[in-house]
């Protein structure tokens, strides 16, 4: 097993029941276990502005997959939840984002690790000093990272054990269908 971090974010619609779907479905994933998640925190839009604002948090994970198969794991989710891809950085239902894995350099024309944007957003960085603040990104920790992009923008919203509960409730439900 390898420790993954994973960002997701929603714009579109029910943000927050997109996020508890995603969660959902790595839960469920055999090869995918979530160790820990940050809070939700709602964010301005980055790249394209005139959109809704996101949700956004970061979990880890404990891993089977290799890097472009757990990559392939988050599009599939993205896929069952209704995920189109229109625009570059432009509104989305549900983005799932490999950001890093078991701090092992990975660049190909399909991923790239550690992420190559993380460092300059305060979306990600945030939420991954909450759940890994010595976690190291170019010789620094994302905690010193995340102070020094700071959190205008940025507010909390939602607790991770107050989402974690919504999933818990999400997967009793379909266990009992």
């Amino acid at each position: 097993m390898k420790t993954a971090y994973l960002g997701l974010g929603s714009n579109l619609g029910d943000r927050r029941g997109r996020l508890v779907d995603a969660l959902h479905e790595l839960v469920v994933d055999p090869a995918i276990s979530i160790v820990r998640g940050s809070s939700v925190y709602e964010s301005t839009p980055v790249g394209v502005l005139n959109q809704p604002d996101f949700l956004n948090l970061v979990v880890q994970v404990e891993t089977e997959y290799q890097p472009l198969a757990l990559l392939d794991a988050c599009l599939a989710v993205e896929a069952r939840l209704g995920r189109e891809r229109r625009e570059r950085w432009g509104p989305r239902t549900i983005d799932l984002d490999v950001l890093a894995y078991a701090q092992m350099p990975w660049d190909d024309e399909r991923l790239i690790l550690p992420h190559p944007r993380m460092h300059e957003r305060g979306f990600v960085l945030t939420p991954l000093a909450e759940i890994a603040p010595e976690f190291q990104l170019n010789g620094e920790s994302v905690q010193i990272l995340a102070a020094r992009v700071g959190t205008e923008g940025l507010r909390p919203v939602l607790s991770w054990g107050e989402l974690s509960a919504l999933v818990g409730q999400r997967k009793r439900w379909a266990d009992a269908s």
